[in-house]
């Protein structure tokens, strides 16, 4: 267990196993970090628990170390937020500047990329992805990935357009938001199949590197992507 310098824990934290967390992380009580997984398959193997630094966890968050059905690490990045009550199984893969709402849960296996903001009792399936900059509503269940930059809401998911204030808060441009925008009506509105669609992305709208990354996260779904009401 390694618990870098300027990192406080509240009274009844429980952190356990083999944890690193990072520097400056305040943890507060009741949370449990790197105990065993909710895994059957799981019989004590030596797997890992990895924190960043600057995150801030509340109470009762639980955060469980790996299991043997992946690579043995379940990884947070840095400066996250995560409020009371959130879950975050084995396996699961957070990025940096990630703010999970109260009860927010991530099943095992789940990818969480950079800068996603999940709202209020989210539930997120095993093995599914959420692209970075994307927005997840309050009460969202989730079981195919959710494409970056994307806002996604409903008991049954459903993605709503782009999250454009929330990408404007993390300095896109006009332009680049108008090309994600662009790429949107394309890929999810114009009823085309997804590779057609793609290709036809491609075709018609300047190349950026945000538009190359959400074309690049589709093509690489194997759940398959949540799509358009």
């Amino acid at each position: 267990m390694t618990i870098r310098r300027g990192t406080r824990l509240f009274s009844n934290v429980i952190v356990d196993g083999c944890t690193e967390i990072g520097e400056n992380c305040l943890i507060y009580p009741f949370a449990t970090i790197g105990l065993p997984p909710q895994d059957l398959k799981y019989k004590g193997e030596d797997t890992k628990l990895i924190i960043g630094g600057n995150n801030i966890i509340r109470e009762y968050v639980s955060i469980h170390k790996a299991s043997v059905g992946g690579d043995g690490v379940t990884a947070v990045g840095s400066n996250n937020f995560f409020m009371a009550y959130v879950h975050i199984a084995h396996d699961c893969k957070v990025g940096s500047g990630v703010i999970m709402a109260n009860c927010a849960t991530l099943g095992g296996h789940v990818i969480v990329e950079d800068a996603v903001v999940l709202g209020g009792l989210a539930a997120i399936h095993q093995f599914a992805r959420i692209g970075r900059n994307a927005m997840i509503g309050g009460l969202t269940m989730v079981r195919q990935d959710v494409p970056p930059f994307m806002i996604c809401s409903g008991s049954e998911a459903k993605l709503f357009g782009p999250n454009s204030i929330g990408l404007k808060r993390h300095g896109f441009t006009d332009a680049e938001i108008s090309a994600l925008k662009s790429a949107y009506k394309i890929l999810f509105r114009q009823k085309l199949p997804l590779n057609k669609a793609i290709e036809k992305v491609r075709a018609e709208i300047d190349p950026n590197r945000h538009v190359d990354h959400l074309l690049h996260f589709i093509e690489q779904s194997k759940r398959g992507i949540t799509r358009s009401v």
